[in-house]
C-alpha cells in the first residue's frame, strides 16, 4: 500500500481534471442533497432569520448542488433575497457553485480558502452551512475549523453542518479502503465534528437522516466509489479483489451484482 494525504487528493479532484470523476460521484450523491432539502422546513427556518441585509457563509461549498436541491425541492419564492458567500479551498469550486447560484441566493464574496483559515472579521453572518463537506478536514484542524465555524454566526443565526456518519457508506467505504488499498488519513466522522463543535462553546441539536442510493451499472458504481477515495487509480474490479474493502463491497451487493449503498447523516443544528 502506498500513503496519500486524503486532504491533498481532495483538493485535487475538486479541479476541471476532475470534473468526469464528480460527475460521476455525483450520478448517485446528488440525492444526498435531496434528502438535506427534504430534511426540514427550510422556507420557514430563512424567512425567519430575513432582514435587511442578512447573509450566508456556505462552507466548502463543492459544486454548489445544497443550494440547487433547495432551489428544485422547495419553495422559496418567500424568502427575501440573501448574500451568499462561497467559501473553498478550491477555486474551480467556487466558481462552479457561484454558477449554480439562483433566487434566492445572490452570490457575493468568493472565499477561496479553508474554513480554518477564514479571517475573523468575516462573521455575523445569519445562516452558515456546510453540507457534506467536512470529510477530508484534517483531524489536528478539526477544532479550529470549528471554532472558527461558530464564530462566523451571529448570535441567534441558523448553523447547520449535515456529515455521514460513522456508520454510513462514506465513513465504512473509507475506512475498508484504507485497510486494503491505500494508507491515507481518515475521513471526519459527523460524531466528531458534533464534538468540536460542543467544544468551541455551541449548543448542538443532532437529527439524522437515513437513505439508500444503488445502481446495477458497474460503470455508474466504479465511479462514484473513485469519487468516494478521491482515487480513479483502482478499478472497481480491484476493489472487490481487495482486502477488507472487497468484503465490504460484497456486503453491499446482491446476488445479481447490483450495489445498495446505506447511508446515515447527522444534520448538526446549531
Amino acid at each position: 500500500m502506498s500513503s496519500g494525504d486524503t486532504a491533498e487528493r481532495s483538493l485535487e479532484h475538486w479541479s476541471e481534471a476532475g470534473r468526469t470523476g464528480m460527475e460521476a460521484f455525483y450520478a448517485l450523491a446528488t440525492e444526498d442533497y435531496r434528502q438535506l432539502a427534504l430534511a426540514a422546513d427550510w422556507p420557514t427556518l430563512l424567512s425567519d432569520r430575513a432582514h435587511e441585509g442578512w447573509s450566508l457563509l456556505d462552507v466548502a461549498c463543492g459544486s454548489g448542488k445544497f443550494p440547487t436541491a433547495l432551489r428544485r425541492y422547495t419553495d422559496l419564492s418567500a424568502v427575501p433575497e440573501l448574500a451568499y458567500d462561497l467559501l473553498d479551498p478550491s477555486a474551480f469550486s467556487v466558481a462552479e457553485a457561484r454558477g449554480a447560484l439562483g433566487a434566492p441566493f445572490a452570490a457575493r464574496h468568493d472565499l477561496v480558502m479553508t474554513l480554518q483559515d477564514l479571517p475573523a472579521d468575516h462573521a455575523g453572518y445569519d445562516v452558515v452551512w456546510a453540507t457534506h463537506a467536512l470529510y477530508a478536514l484534517p483531524p489536528d484542524e478539526l477544532d479550529a475549523a470549528a471554532e472558527r465555524f461558530v464564530a462566523a454566526l451571529t448570535p441567534g443565526g441558523l448553523g447547520l453542518v449535515a456529515q455521514a456518519t460513522a456508520a454510513s457508506h462514506y465513513l465504512a467505504f473509507y475506512d475498508a479502503f484504507r485497510a486494503g488499498v491505500r494508507e491515507a488519513t481518515p475521513y471526519t466522522t459527523a460524531e466528531q465534528v458534533r464534538d468540536a463543535l460542543t467544544r468551541a462553546g455551541a449548543d448542538v441539536r443532532d437529527q439524522r437522516v437515513t437513505y439508500s442510493t444503488g445502481t446495477s451499472d458497474r460503470g455508474i458504481a466504479e465511479g462514484f466509489l473513485q469519487r468516494c477515495a478521491f482515487d480513479d487509480s483502482v478499478s472497481l474490479e480491484e476493489m472487490e479483489a481487495a482486502p477488507v474493502l472487497g468484503d465490504y463491497l460484497a456486503s453491499c451487493r446482491d446476488a445479481s451484482g447490483s450495489y445498495t449503498f446505506s447511508h446515515e447523516a447527522a444534520l448538526l443544528w446549531l
